[in-house]
């Protein structure tokens, strides 16, 4: 099993790198700092902003089995719908809604049969909430949704399957210390998900534990 994961330089894609490599898989990820992949990665360095070099860097990548689209930012210190840092609001988009689509094109053709792909997003992009703080990260992972719920229909008939996952609140240098979940818990179960998933859960929302969740 090849596995390739985005931003495992820290956070929740550093514990999946971990995990995964305690399964046996071989993994690549990629990294804004050289040297932050833990130990037994094929480490990338990316800019997930930069879309001609993450198609050069899938090109040089092994035939693979899963991506996962990890890497994200919260966005600005400005986002509210009445104060928003547009530079910074267009900066969020582009590396949390355009990079995974972008990743994603990139690794198919080099897909083995029966290919995944998961892409992290947010129980911040439902729908459901009408709040209105974080509003340039809500939008990113709505928007991803949306992405990849095409991208899901677009590949079903290569039998390659797509879904989206909401981590919950995890303890990460982004959700801070009082956040809910153990990031080596939700590692484990985004992988019990990369394992098992087929194309009867493909554009599908899905929480970190396999559940369906609405968008």
């Amino acid at each position: 099993m090849h596995l390739v994961i985005t931003g495992v330089g820290r956070g929740i894609g550093h514990a999946l790198a971990v995990e995964a490599l305690l399964r046996g898989w071989k993994v690549s990820g990629t990294v804004r700092k050289p040297g932050t992949a833990p130990a037994g990665v094929r480490e990338h360095r990316a800019d997930m902003r930069d879309l001609e070099g993450l198609a050069a860097l899938a090109a040089q990548l092994d035939p693979l089995d899963v991506l996962i689209n990890n890497a994200g930012v919260i966005g600005p210190a400005r986002q509210a719908p009445l104060d928003m840092d547009f530079a910074g609001f267009a900066e969020t988009l582009a590396i949390n809604t355009i990079a995974p689509l972008a990743m994603a094109q990139a690794v198919v053709p080099h897909m083995r049969a029966g290919g995944r792909i998961l892409t992290i997003s947010s129980q911040m992009a439902w729908m459901g909430y009408a709040k209105s703080d974080r509003i340039a990260y809500r939008a990113s992972k709505a928007a991803v949704n949306k992405v990849m719920q095409g991208l899901a229909t677009d590949l079903r008939d290569r039998g390659i399957a797509v879904a989206l996952i909401d981590p919950g609140w995890v303890r990460t240098d982004m959700g801070g210390l009082e956040a809910e979940e153990d990031p080596k818990r939700v590692a484990g179960g985004i992988l019990d998900i990369a394992t098992r998933l087929d194309m009867t859960q493909t554009g599908q929302f899905l929480h970190w534990t396999g559940q369906k969740r609405d968008f």
